[in-house]
């Protein structure tokens, strides 16, 4: 097995759920691969060499944002709130909130957002900004906001794991 499944065999081994990236994070890679094709096709005049190696890094852009979307995954297991993600060895990493550090959990619904149920989901830190997790397009996001109270309520009433 290599590391990519392990890692992806702890968080599911581990996790109490999982949520990942709706569809929609998916339209900026694309929209970015079209502009870059524009991009080559208008300094193609140039030489026919620059088109089709604009067309190759394009493709390899678009690819490598798409496995990076994909990568992403919100989980919550026994200890508190994290966030997966990375592709390369060097970019891969997990990072979150531990449920006696969680302030709340919130979404933020926009029109699009709730018509296709992918909402901005911010879990807060209760003493820094910095450490806090706000992340975008997250499929069924209010679910998942409603999750995270529940079980930070949980720890609260149990004593806040003392």
């Amino acid at each position: 097995m290599n590391d990519t499944t392990v890692e992806r065999a702890s968080i599911e081994s581990g996790a109490i759920n999982q949520y990942r990236l709706s569809w929609l994070a998916y339209i900026r890679p694309l929209l970015m691969f079209v502009v870059m094709l524009f991009v080559s096709f208008l300094f193609g005049a140039i030489h026919v060499a620059v088109v089709y190696g604009g067309i190759a890094f394009s493709l390899a852009v678009l690819v490598y944002q798409i496995m990076v979307v994909r990568s992403v995954v919100m989980y919550t297991d026994d200890e508190g709130v994290w966030v997966y993600s990375g592709v390369l060895p060097w970019s891969k990493g997990r990072g979150g909130v531990r449920w006696r550090d969680v302030e709340d959990a919130r979404f933020y619904p926009g029109f699009v957002g709730w018509v296709l149920k992918a909402y901005t989901v911010r879990v807060g830190h209760r003493f820094t900004r910095s450490h806090e997790i706000a992340l975008r397009h997250v499929r069924k996001g209010d679910q998942a906001v409603e999750h995270i109270n529940e079980l930070h309520g949980e720890y609260l009433r149990n004593g806040g794991g003392q």
